[in-house]
C-alpha cells in the first residue's frame, strides 16, 4: 500500500464538495489516514450501490433513509440508526428505497477513492 498523507483534523461538511459516484449517488471523504477512512454517501431514492467486493473492513451507519443492504447473499432493510459490517473480501451492496445518507468507516484507507 502507497503511503497516504492523512486528511486535516478537522474538515468541515459545508467546505467539503461532492464527488458524484453513480447516478443517483454521490460522496464526501470525511477524514482518513493510512488506516482508517470515513466518508458520507448520499443516496437518490432508487440509487444502487452494485454488488461488489473489497480487501477492506467497513462498518456503516444509516444516518437517514431507508437501505435495502445485501451483505454475502443476505438482504436486510435498514433504516436511520441502523448499522452494519462488512468482513473483508465479503460480496455486498446497497438499494435505495427512501433518500438517505450512509456513513462509511473503511480500514485500511480506500486508497482508491483518494485522487
Amino acid at each position: 500500500m502507497k503511503n497516504i498523507k492523512s486528511s486535516k483534523e478537522f474538515l468541515k461538511t459545508s467546505s467539503t464538495e461532492w464527488e458524484e459516484v453513480e447516478p443517483g449517488i454521490k460522496r464526501k471523504i470525511l477524514g482518513y489516514d493510512n488506516q482508517l477512512m470515513l466518508v458520507q454517501v448520499h443516496f437518490e431514492k432508487g440509487g444502487i450501490g452494485a454488488e461488489h467486493q473489497h480487501h477492506h473492513s467497513q462498518s456503516t451507519l444509516v444516518g437517514s433513509g431507508v437501505f435495502e443492504i445485501t451483505i454475502d447473499g443476505v438482504t436486510e432493510r435498514l433504516e436511520k440508526g441502523d448499522s452494519f459490517y462488512v468482513p473483508p473480501n465479503t460480496l455486498h451492496g446497497v438499494v435505495c428505497l427512501e433518500e438517505g445518507e450512509l456513513i462509511d468507516a473503511f480500514s485500511p484507507v480506500r486508497d482508491d477513492f483518494i485522487d
